[in-house]
């Protein structure tokens, strides 16, 4: 004879409870957000550490001290919008992936270290990006396998808005509260999008001439600005007819050029890689990672050159890069590579080596990297109290001296970031362009005395 079970209607109540609650865990589960990394953004957590951070660092410069606490406020309530920042690193079996993180935004610190440190994850509520203050600047470093220096600036200024609108509440009343309609939440793969099946490759791997010296202490990081006016930078630009981003990357070989190699003959080429934002070339919005590296290259074989020699080689060598044409080659390239069947069956681990190996091969093929972020604009209600934005790189195998160029209204700032003691090259930069009539602001971070 078959037993029955005798269940209390409290009982059914609990179980039914239990299965109710089984069942929101598991659609919750269901529901993370994940997302996978962009072509450029694989290489970056396998050469990323504590001597390679992989950190950039873009600023904004205030008219005002900044308020910790209500810069934190801003932060609390911008991340929740901006899903590209609101991500987790996890790994997979045979790639990296994005996870949607859901943790409190990390603190905002005053800044109290030197810039551009390695990301610790797992002191950092798992996000990959730091906000930290200091007087009138607020600093955002972002690990670069989130997004380049665009989609910083995209979270950056929607950043500074919202903490604008705390601190001034008159502010809040005329422009509301939503994010501004300028900035994008766009997080298509535009690399997919856009690339071509390729096989030809269109990088350079011939090591270039790499500088060398003393470095600086151990976590000291050098920072150099140079403050230039856009009108006078145009002016001189027009009389060698250039723009001003083939003169500044012209000014810079030419400092290695006459500093280091002292005007002679060399087996190695200066190579200056050079990234460029791809969206404006096919019509993209992306708040990924999209660019790729263009190379400026001077190799002195010869006795003597002049500045304008070394100028005219330069921007015929970036012209005939820099069309949409050869730019889709260079990343088709990469991205046919990261489709290949076999390499996207091959353990996670195995990638890792091979990459570490191809990057190590790049990487010493350019003497640094020179980044131009652009012209950087504000909306008209918010411009009184901004002064200004910066821009730098972390540094990378074999390219202890990198530049970043950034503008606001009619000032450019060239920033030099290094861990060499010598500054006699970004001396020699700085006295070319005064020397063509440009009038420099020098400004540093203290750690050399030169």
């Amino acid at each position: 004879m078959k037993k029955k079970t005798v269940t209390s209607e409290t009982e059914e109540i609990t179980i039914d409870n239990k299965k109710q609650k089984r069942k929101r865990e598991k659609k919750a589960y269901r529901e993370i957000r994940w997302d996978r990394l962009d072509n450029t953004a694989h290489l970056f957590p396998v050469i990323a550490g504590e001597n390679m951070s992989n950190v950039y660092r873009i600023s904004v410069t205030l008219t005002e001290l900044v308020q910790p606490d209500i810069l934190q406020q801003a932060l609390n309530i911008v991340l929740p919008k901006m899903d590209g920042f609101n991500l987790r690193l996890r790994m997979g079996v045979f790639w990296y992936y994005f996870e949607e993180n859901g943790k409190p935004a990390p603190k905002v610190r005053e800044e109290s270290n030197f810039p551009c440190r390695y990301i610790q994850q797992n002191q950092n509520h798992s996000y990959m990006f730091r906000v930290t203050y200091y007087k009138y600047r607020i600093n955002l470093e972002v690990f670069h396998v989130l997004t380049d220096g665009m989609g910083g600036i995209n979270f950056l200024k929607e950043l500074t808005y919202q903490y604008l609108r705390l601190a001034h509440p008159e502010l809040k009343e005329k422009v509301g509260d939503s994010l501004n309609s300028g900035t994008s939440l766009n997080r298509e793969d535009s690399f997919l999008k856009n690339y071509k099946k390729s096989s030809a490759k269109g990088y350079q791997t011939k090591k270039a001439y790499l500088l060398k010296g003393e470095h600086l202490g151990p976590g000291e990081f050098g920072v150099m600005h140079g403050y230039m006016q856009i009108p006078q930078l145009k002016e001189v630009c027009h009389r060698y007819g250039c723009s001003i981003n083939e003169y500044l990357v012209s000014v810079y070989i030419w400092s290695v050029y006459t500093e280091c190699m002292k005007g002679m003959p060399s087996a190695s080429p200066i190579r200056v890689a050079v990234p460029v934002n791809l969206r404006p070339y096919f019509n993209s919005i992306t708040t990924k990672n999209f660019f790729v590296m263009v190379s400026a290259e001077f190799h002195p074989t010869k006795e003597v050159y002049t500045f304008a020699e070394v100028l005219e080689i330069v921007r015929d060598n970036l012209r005939s890069q820099i069309n949409r044409e050869h730019l889709e080659k260079l990343f088709s390239y990469n991205v046919s590579n990261e489709k290949l069947l076999a390499a996207r069956a091959v353990p996670l681990f195995l990638k890792n080596i091979a990459m570490k190996l191809v990057y190590t091969k790049s990487a010493l093929a350019n003497t640094t990297t020179i980044t131009n972020i652009g012209n950087i604009g504000v909306d008209e209600e918010y411009r009184q109290y901004v002064e200004m934005f910066h821009a730098f790189l972390a540094m990378s195998k074999g390219q202890h001296l990198k530049g970043t160029i950034c503008s606001y209204g009619s000032t450019l700032v060239f920033s030099f970031s290094f861990d060499l003691k010598d500054v006699s090259v970004q001396r020699g930069f700085f006295r070319k362009i005064a020397a063509d009539g440009i009038e420099v602001e020098l400004d540093t971070n203290g750690v050399t005395a030169d």
